[in-house]
């Protein structure tokens, strides 16, 4: 049997025509089961989305005024939807705030937290986390499970394919048997014309012609063809020719592209290396201008401390305070001297980037300002951040940076607040640190993260004003952006941003 498959044309038509009909309704009926299915799967989790977003749109005024019996209420609505078999709604804190199960599954689990957005399948159920934002404010989060019968659906579609693929066989063994007669005796004489063209090399053999319809055509075709191959077998030698002159020229311009290649090789080389000579020497330069600046300014310091020990007699009250501001704004030019210091060698710093647990991250980094501070404690709220990748040193910088002004800012209120918290997209996790103190003028928003750029008077609220461009420079090398908003005398918001993908650092 294989034997007459390997050499009968007519058989091979056959199961070309066969292995044909079976290739295309498998093909078919794969796309249009894969079709319905991932239909399927986005038709229930879009239900899914619209129904936790009606949710979360009814329920925000019942978590803001902790009416629990009106968000069961609007959960227990869920009744005219069949497949949900359970449903939770958690307040800002991830505590359960109402709950929802079908009547057969009244024995359902509601996970201890919620989850962060997002949804996914589950063997046979589908599961949704939605948060229920409001006004930029995370008020809670939906919670939703329902059935997902992609199974009855896959095995419904294959038996459809069974019962159609049996009979486009028996059609396909038809249609089969009908060209065997029409198509193989021009397409055996075709062949045998073919095979004495190779075995001869001779291209001037022709097929006789017996029909006008596709396969007279394809005799013509076929003559035609033997005929170009004659001519172009003439020119192939002269191709050949012009080819060696060719490769030739080629061989030329390939070493004369090495020696350029090797040029620029050594010009880029020698350019990093002035650029390496560059940068050690702006380095000892900053290294020389912080000790040239800070030898004077400790003379001043301790001259200004010995005029006041051995001459305080002779000095009046007020000669005594001009002293004390001279110490003073000293001591400042040497805060701001290290600092700027710090922010020209930010960006020669190698980062060492590591996973990074920014909730811990931004607790320890509160707890630590606040035992240094001596003014009132702030209340501080931190919610669930995203982790994240970065940096150890540096992003704790930012936090450091961020919390000490939030804490500064609020300091004069009766009862200072700070909040941290984080939102998160589809490439990027957004953090922000909230307070309730002077607040700024959004007019001058542009000036917040350049250097020296202060918008309050530096008696009222000390700094230097490198800080947050210190902040801004620092997520620019982790790939994220920095903004702020707020109003005078009504608190200040503080965002910035780190991409979800591999960080690698830019300058």
């Amino acid at each position: 049997m294989f034997r007459a498959i390997a050499h009968s044309v007519s058989h091979k038509l056959t199961l070309v025509v066969l292995a044909t009909a079976v290739a295309a309704l498998l093909v078919t009926g794969v796309a249009l089961v894969t079709y319905d299915l991932r239909a399927y799967r986005e038709a229930s989790i879009n239900d899914l989305v619209t129904q936790a977003d009606i949710l979360g749109r009814v329920s925000a005024t019942a978590l803001a005024f902790n009416d629990v019996k009106a968000a069961r209420e609007y959960l227990w609505l869920l009744k005219a939807k069949p497949k949900v078999a359970a449903a939770a709604i958690y307040n800002a804190r991830g505590k359960l705030f109402a709950t929802y199960a079908r009547a057969d599954a009244s024995e359902a689990t509601f996970p201890p937290l919620p989850d962060l957005d997002g949804t996914w399948v589950e063997a046979r159920t589908v599961v949704l986390f939605r948060r229920i934002v409001e006004n930029n404010e995370i008020l809670g989060t939906v919670y939703l499970k329902a059935d997902y019968a992609s199974t009855e659906r896959l095995m419904n579609y294959l038996g459809i394919l069974g019962g159609v693929m049996a009979l486009s066989l028996l059609v396909a063994w038809v249609v089969s048997a009908w060209l065997q007669t029409v198509l193989t005796k021009p397409i055996l004489a075709t062949a045998a014309v073919a095979r004495q063209v190779v075995e001869r090399r001779d291209f001037s053999l022709r097929v006789g012609k017996t029909t006008e319809d596709e396969i007279g055509q394809l005799v013509d075709a076929f003559n035609d063809m033997l005929a170009e191959i004659g001519r172009s077998a003439e020119a192939l030698e002269s191709s050949n020719r012009s080819l060696a002159r060719e490769m030739g020229d080629r061989q030329q311009a390939d070493e004369a592209r090495r020696q350029l290649n090797a040029e620029l090789e050594q010009r880029v080389a020698d350019r990093t290396a002035q650029l390496e000579a560059a940068n050690k020497e702006l380095e000892a330069f900053s290294y020389s201008v912080s000790h040239d600046l800070r030898a004077p300014l400790r003379a001043v310091v301790g001259f200004a401390k010995l005029l006041l020990e051995d001459h305080a007699t002779q000095l009046d009250a007020e000669g005594r305070r001009k002293i004390d501001v001279i110490q003073n704004e000293a001591q400042r030019m040497g805060v701001l001297i290290d600092e700027l210091l710090a922010f020209s060698r930010l960006g020669r710093r190698a980062m060492q980037i590591s996973d990074l647990d920014m909730t811990e991250l931004a607790r320890a980094t509160f707890e630590g300002l606040n035992g240094q501070n001596e003014g009132a404690k702030p209340d501080f709220h931190l919610g669930a951040l995203p982790r994240t990748k970065g940096d150890r040193i540096l992003i704790g910088q930012v936090w450091a940076n961020l919390l000490s002004n939030a804490m500064k800012f609020s300091s004069k209120r009766e009862r200072p607040v700070v909040e941290v918290s984080a939102i998160t997209d589809e490439k990027e996790h957004i953090y922000f640190v909230r307070d309730n103190g002077a607040g700024f003028d959004p007019r001058y928003q542009l000036k917040l993260f350049g250097v020296f750029q202060r918008l309050h008077n530096a008696s009222e609220f000390p700094g230097t004003g490198v800080g947050l461009a210190l902040v801004e420079r620092i997520v620019t090398r982790h790939g994220g952006r920095v903004w702020a908003d707020g109003k005078p005398n009504e608190g200040a918001t503080f965002y910035f941003s780190l991409p979800k993908e591999q960080i690698h650092g830019t300058l």
